[in-house]
């Protein structure tokens, strides 16, 4: 049976651990450089114990961004400074992993601390997002551009370029963002797909876009190496994305050479009512997991290392994936390793703290 602290191995690269930090967005870069914040935020989570690190959303190309001030890997000029943040991950025994990203129609907000705020004239500006259809996610968002067929290829080989570049940058995991309102999980969700071409109406047409996209990435990305995709599991809605789909879903990109899902949920749908208490998805992650033959990743609302470790230990997900446990504390690990009674890959230079 495996635990928490059991290592993990997909294809080359082993995990330490089942614990990993959720690509979380700061919102601190400016042409979509990554600099010191980001090399000292992921850094001091890989000296905290996790196994895996996710770099946030990163975005594969200018308009891809969710504000101005996201992480890019557009240009081979964002290769050098990433190199920075795999080299300290790896130096501290993580995984350096990556999620690679489009908006869509949710690109060119403002970010989270400025909403409400009069702008201020220095600010960056936003743009028009695009997506499979001309609807706009709320009544605070402008109508996206639709996209067409030579416009989603386009966007497929911006994928697929960004991934060829984190290869370069030095990072080993690579997930590709189909969740949360993006630009993928827009076209598979019916809530956001009006189109009437093979990339709308029946399931497999809404899938295509994904599935193209991850055939493309597959061109670059080694075999040795993890490919995974995070899904949003359920739009929450009725008549909108469930998870028996995420699950039908899985079975496809298990097929394209998918190693492990990251199953998240929500984003798409404005006045979702999401249920969000501690482990909220967990029941998406053990469907996925049972149905598809896959492995798998949860989020969520998880903060007690008890309840992570049984999450693995009755096989209801491979990976714990912890996003705000782990701003409040990026020694969950180390600690959570002492609850349980498990070696705790403590830095020599904290010895004296635990």
């Amino acid at each position: 049976m495996s635990h928490l602290f059991e290592p993990m191995t997909i294809k080359d690269i082993t995990l330490r651990n089942r614990i990993g930090v959720s690509p979380m967005c700061m919102y601190s870069y400016m042409d979509g450089v990554s600099n010191d914040w980001q090399v000292v935020h992921l850094g001091a989570r890989a000296v905290g114990g996790a196994g895996l690190i996710i770099a946030e959303a990163t975005a594969v190309d200018p308009i891809g961004r969710i504000t101005p001030y996201d992480v890019g890997i557009w240009s081979d000029a964002h290769i050098e400074p990433l190199e920075r943040v795999t080299r300290v991950i790896k130096e501290n025994g993580a995984v350096a992993g990556i999620q690679i990203a489009h908006a869509g129609r949710k690109a060119g907000s403002r970010r989270p601390w400025d909403i409400g705020k009069p702008r201020h004239p220095n600010e960056l500006p936003g743009w028009q997002g695009v997506g499979p259809s001309p609807i706009a996610f709320n009544g605070e968002y402008a109508v996206p551009h639709e996209l067409s067929l030579d416009e989603i290829r386009q966007v497929q080989d911006s994928f697929c370029a960004a991934a060829g570049r984190a290869l370069a940058a030095g990072f080993e995991w690579l997930e590709i963002h189909a969740a949360h309102g993006y630009l993928l999980h827009s076209f598979y969700s019916p809530i956001s797909n009006h189109r009437s071409d093979e990339y709308g109406g029946s399931f497999e047409n809404r899938i295509r876009f994904l599935l193209e996209t991850v055939r493309a990435v597959r061109r670059v990305w080694p075999e040795c190496l993890p490919l995974t995709v995070r899904i949003s599991g359920t739009d929450w809605v009725e008549g909108g994305w469930s998870v028996e789909d995420s699950v039908q879903l899985a079975r496809h990109l298990k097929a394209e050479g998918i190693d492990l899902i990251d199953c998240s949920s929500g984003g798409g749908v404005a006045q979702a009512k999401v249920p969000a208490e501690p482990g909220y998805q967990i029941h998406i992650s053990e469907a996925v997991r049972h149905g598809a033959d896959i492995q798998t990743a949860t989020v969520g609302l998880i903060t007690a290392p008890e309840q992570a470790d049984e999450i693995i230990r009755n096989g209801r997900a491979d990976l714990v994936l912890l996003g705000r446990e782990m701003l409040r504390n990026p020694h969950w690990a180390l600690q959570a390793a002492q609850l349980l009674k498990q070696p705790a890959p403590v830095p020599s230079q904290y010895l004296r703290a635990f």
